[in-house]
């Protein structure tokens, strides 16, 4: 089968790579129909997640048609149409009983990082009862990639742990897929005012679109000045960080209000400086989370019913063959203007 392969920092390549076989009896394999490639990818190519080695098939998302299953699988089997939970729960350990998937003994986060993942025409699923969804007939595949990570990502990490409230002000800062993901989910709670933090002028203009309330280009670095004059030197109530490096988190610490509560959602490969000569008598709450994906059903029912539409995300499409394509204009969105980027293996 074809699969994109992470070379080393900086390297990637499409090569022919041997099917997965099952090889616990709770594992399934799925035949790839559609995934998409997540900013994640982008930090292991850069070298920020020691945990995946050369050699490993990328990906975390996807849907696709069950091709067979281990003989403990009990929900799933052949021919089932399935939506891939980024995160791999066993549903046993200490942490998957307090729905803390994302710190399985066993599983994790480990698709596309410590096991070979979704981009490739077919995928070894761990642990496939608790990690696999079932689609409903007639569901838009492609709306529902956006299941598998983007969408879930940005509300628990973002939303949830930033408790956003009904007529609290929330700042985003990062309009990137998972930035626009916490924004459309934050939406749930009728905030009084998003403001979204952003360089670039197009994602800051699809961000109106998606209901921003307000948009603020930082690339002048006067993005408090901003901030501060819109919220009356208030300061924001929730701030997300939706980027990963040091100066955006460190604008969360200057946006956020007395008593009010910093989200971290991007993944950091340099050392980020805390404040604390200027929070420690602030009140606030700073929360950090790998996405667990518990959230999944819930979504499922807020896409099906129409009150949320992820396909807004999606700006590109491509065949797994030109999944090298795929990468260049998703590495380059200021250019190409990406937000999502769909694969069809």
């Amino acid at each position: 089968m074809k699969a994109l392969i992470y070379a080393g920092p900086g390297l990637k390549s499409v090569e022919e790579r041997p099917m997965p076989e099952i090889t616990a009896s709770t594992d399934a394999i799925v035949k790839i129909s559609k995934t998409t490639i997540c900013g994640t990818d982008l930090h292991i190519l850069k070298g920020d997640v020691p945990t995946c080695e050369p050699g490993r098939i990328l990906g975390h998302e996807g849907v696709g048609i069950v091709e067979k299953v281990g003989p403990a699988v009990t929900a799933f089997k052949a021919g089932d149409h399935v939506l891939i939970s980024c995160v791999s729960a066993c549903g046993k350990c200490n942490y998957c009983r307090k729905q803390m998937y994302s710190h399985c003994t066993t599983g994790g986060w480990i698709l596309g990082n410590k096991i070979d993942g979704t981009q490739a025409e077919f995928v070894r699923i761990p642990y496939a009862d608790m990690s696999l969804y079932p689609i409903p007939d007639g569901a838009d595949e492609e709306a529902l990639v956006m299941l598998s990570d983007i969408l879930p990502t940005g509300f628990e990490c973002g939303v949830l742990n930033g408790k956003v409230m009904p007529g609290s002000t929330v700042a985003i800062v990062g309009a990137g897929p998972i930035g626009l993901a916490a924004l459309l989910t934050a939406q749930f709670y009728s905030p009084a005012e998003i403001i979204m933090i952003d360089l670039d002028d197009n994602r800051l203009a699809v961000a109106r679109r998606f209901g921003a309330t307000a948009t603020v280009n930082s690339t002048d670095g006067k993005a408090l000045e901003r901030v501060m004059t819109m919220t009356c030197k208030r300061g924001v109530d929730t701030a997300i960080e939706a980027v990963g490096i040091p100066i955006t988190f460190e604008l969360c610490e200057k946006i956020v209000t007395a008593g009010g509560n910093i989200a971290n959602i991007g993944v950091h490969g340099k050392k980020v400086d805390l404040h604390l000569e200027e929070l420690w008598d602030r009140n606030i709450s700073i929360t950090t989370r790998l996405v667990d994906t518990v959230t999944i059903p819930m979504l499922f029912k807020t896409v099906g019913s129409k009150k949320i539409d992820p396909k807004l995300l999606i700006t590109h499409h491509f065949k797994l063959d030109k999944i090298l394509d795929a990468y260049e204009t998703f590495g380059n969105a200021a250019e190409t203007k990406a937000l999502k980027v769909i694969i069809e293996a």
